[in-house]
């Protein structure tokens, strides 16, 4: 049976999440350790009773995400991925996952591309929204159409669910006109500001310096990347394709099918929230899901 570990993005966190890795094994508290004194601050802390408002801020967000998604699998005595895929930031705790980057390396990087988004966000304010119930070209048609303003397809999450990224009035006119094409929702989310566009630009160049600068290994299995939706194990295209992502579209729909094309018969998520496994679904309904706990 080939098994596809799946990693989530932004947006799964919760007020607890980790803690029971945490409190019952000791190698995962070692790893949570370790990251406190890697950030300079008490990340546990906040991931284990901080309120939503803390958690919400990209610069916790992420590495939060990253740290409980990672330390989940590599505790795990059967975690043993035939291939390895994650969602926007889940993309770096993937390739944790596969051996690609060390625990260090990635959290390090996890951290300055958060700081990064957090800046590119203030430099232009910005958002997203989620377009519901709509065809993913009529969407695409859309946002080639708005003019003067940046607003481009974001997120492929899975048929019917795709999310759009762009300037604040750019996202408002995109919203009206989703809705007057027959979406069944169009609704800005509660984001820092528009990433996955080129709005991003600032934060892609801070980024690709330091993936410039870390070492990369052989990974032990493919990993299935946003900017291209094929398996890489190549280092330099790992590389380019993850300096890609930050102002590129999340081809998640995409990524998801070629992995059942190429013979995923299960997708494990690790981390918080199931969202993953909801979406897993919606793109091949054949597809068996589970928790990695």
């Amino acid at each position: 049976m080939s098994k596809a570990y799946v990693f989530p993005g932004q947006g799964a966190q919760f007020s607890g999440m980790g803690k029971d890795l945490y409190d019952n094994n000791a190698d995962a508290k070692k790893l949570f350790d370790q990251a406190n004194d890697i950030l300079g601050f008490e990340i546990t802390k906040i991931m284990f009773s901080g309120t939503d408002e803390e958690l919400k801020e990209t610069k916790v967000t992420q590495p939060a995400v990253f740290l409980h998604s990672v330390i989940n699998a590599l505790v795990h005595p059967d975690f043993n991925p035939d291939m390895v895929a994650g969602h926007s930031l889940g993309e770096f705790s993937a390739l944790v996952a596969n051996g690609t980057l060390s625990f260090e390396d990635g959290l390090k990087l996890v951290h300055k591309r958060a700081l990064a988004m957090q800046k590119a966000c203030e430099i232009n304010p910005s958002t997203m929204a989620a377009v519901l119930g709509l065809d993913d070209q009529i969407v695409e048609k859309i946002c080639a159409e708005i003019e003067n303003e940046i607003v481009v397809p974001a997120n492929y999450n899975c048929p019917g669910q795709l999310v759009i990224s762009g300037s604040n009035k750019g996202i408002e006119i995109a919203c009206e006109k989703m809705k007057e094409a027959g979406a069944k929702r169009a609704l800005p989310l509660p984001v820092g500001g528009a990433f996955h566009s080129p709005l991003m630009e600032p934060a892609k160049e801070e980024l690709a310096k330091a993936i410039e600068e870390t070492s990369f290994s052989e990974p032990k299995c493919p990993v299935y990347q946003n900017f291209t939706a094929q398996g890489a194990i190549d280092v330099a295209e790992i590389k380019e394709n993850l300096i890609s992502q930050l102002t590129a579209p999340v081809k998640w729909t995409q990524s998801v099918q070629q992995m059942v094309n190429d013979g995923a018969d299960i997708f494990i998520e690790s981390g918080p929230g199931k969202v993953l496994q909801g979406l897993v679904k919606k793109i091949n309904r054949e597809s068996e899901v589970a928790q990695l706990s």
